[in-house]
C-alpha cells in the first residue's frame, strides 16, 4: 500500500469515485490555476492567459504571454501559478493545513513515467507534503 499522497486524474467514466479523503483542486476550486493555456485566435500558436474572471489580480504586470507550443504553455502556467500562489499568503498557508496528506484531483492528464508532471496541482502535492 501507498500512503504517499498523489495526483490523480478526474474521469468521466461512468462508476469512476475519486479516492475518499482526496480533494478536487480544479479551477472552479479555492485551489484552481488562474493562469490558462490556450490557442491563439489563427490556431498557430499557443498563450498562457490570466483568468481575469477568478477576482483576483496577477502578481505580474503581463497578463497573456506566448509559448512555444502546447507544452511550453502548460509548462509556464505551472510556473505563473507556482509564483502567483507564493503571492498569496493565506491561500499559500492554506495549502498545508488542508491538503498535506490527502490525494488530490485534477484533469490534468497524468505524466508518462519519468516525464515532468505539468499541472498545478504537482505544485499544491509538492508544498503540502514538504
Amino acid at each position: 500500500m501507498n500512503d504517499k499522497p498523489a495526483r490523480i486524474q478526474r474521469r468521466r467514466t461512468p462508476g469512476w469515485r475519486a479516492p475518499e479523503g482526496a480533494v478536487y483542486v480544479g479551477r472552479p476550486t479555492r485551489w484552481g490555476n488562474p493562469w490558462i493555456t490556450a490557442q491563439t485566435p489563427r490556431g498557430t500558436g499557443w498563450v498562457v492567459k490570466w483568468d481575469g474572471s477568478r477576482g483576483q489580480s496577477p502578481h505580474v504586470l503581463v497578463t497573456e504571454t506566448p509559448a512555444n507550443g502546447q507544452r511550453d504553455a502548460r509548462t509556464l502556467a505551472v510556473e505563473l501559478y507556482e509564483t502567483w500562489l507564493h503571492h498569496q499568503p493565506k491561500l499559500f498557508d492554506q495549502v498545508t493545513e488542508v491538503l498535506a496528506g490527502r490525494d488530490l484531483t485534477c484533469w490534468c492528464p497524468l505524466p508518462e513515467p519519468g516525464e515532468p508532471d505539468y499541472c498545478h496541482a504537482a505544485v499544491l502535492l509538492q508544498l503540502a507534503n514538504s
